[in-house]
């Protein structure tokens, strides 16, 4: 570990000011606390988004949000495209009209939705404290299990244990979960963020991010576990300063953190990007 102004880091993640970004074309980011700040968006980040569309960036924020969030992010912010749900879907504009890309059948996601009926049962009988996300409604493919949002749980060691017995039994159904800043999600589907993203990469962009030359192209920002394997996977990779919460819990580490927290953090990268591009 090493102390910067004032704040311990780990010698994995550099600063972002080390940071080279000239060529980059496409920025991927999570929403919750790394583009949210306790849960509002903040003026300087809503007007970062503004700022990187006008100088020509995609704009691509990867989210566990739910597909009636996706739905008004894809018509009403200044982005390109958005992947939802971790994974199960992308919407985005085209010619004035939403288009919807999914991976899976509607027959196989009425049967995965009452497998979900049965997990959140099972979890809401035998884990203390725990709620369904306000957002589930809203939801087509995954059950969002709130242990951080709307739920308060003070006690850090509590927080874990909770959160270990929400996967445990995700997993004891064979359903995939991942542990985001506030909510547990499951599914049940070979499909995550990371694949989505080159899914739509390749699709819209003509991108293959398997490919070191495209990868370089392209930043991902984050903040917490689920966002590990895109940490590993971009060679550009970012975690706003909140992601330093998370060490103890990281697989992959982000290879640059900002100075800044959540919406200022990503404003700091959003400047970084522009300022390297004059």
């Amino acid at each position: 570990m090493k102390i910067e102004m004032g704040i311990e880091t780990n010698q994995k993640m550099k600063p972002l000011q080390e940071m080279k970004c000239s060529n980059v074309q496409y920025l991927f980011f999570d929403i919750d606390d790394t583009f949210s700040t306790h849960g509002k968006i903040s003026q300087n980040a809503y007007s970062s988004l503004w700022n990187l569309h006008h100088h020509g960036i995609k704009i691509i924020p990867v989210t566990g949000r739910p597909a009636g969030w996706c739905d008004h992010i894809a018509r009403m912010w200044p982005v390109d495209a958005i992947v939802g749900e971790n994974g199960a879907f992308y919407f985005m504009m085209k010619n004035g009209k939403l288009q919807k890309y999914y991976l899976i059948s509607d027959d196989e996601k009425k049967l995965n939705r009452l497998k979900l009926e049965d997990i959140k049962n099972e979890i809401l009988s035998n884990v203390k404290k725990v709620k369904v996300a306000k957002d589930q409604d809203y939801r087509e493919f995954d059950l969002a299990i709130d242990f951080a949002e709307e739920v308060l749980i003070d006690d850090q060691d509590e927080k874990l244990r909770t959160i270990d017995q929400i996967e445990k039994i995700f997993k004891n159904h064979g359903a995939i979960s991942k542990v985001s800043s506030i909510h547990v999600n499951g599914w049940f589907g070979c499909y995550d963020k990371l694949n989505m993203s080159k899914e739509l990469a390749q699709n819209e962009f003509s991108l293959d991010l398997n490919q070191e030359s495209d990868n370089k192209l392209c930043i991902y920002c984050g903040d917490s576990p689920n966002d590990a394997p895109m940490f590993n996977f971009f060679h550009l990779s970012v975690g706003v300063r909140n992601v330093l919460d998370f060490q103890n819990q990281l697989k992959h580490f982000p290879k640059y953190v900002t100075q800044n927290k959540y919406g200022d953090g990503f404003k700091e990268i959003a400047d970084k990007v522009i300022s390297s591009r004059v």
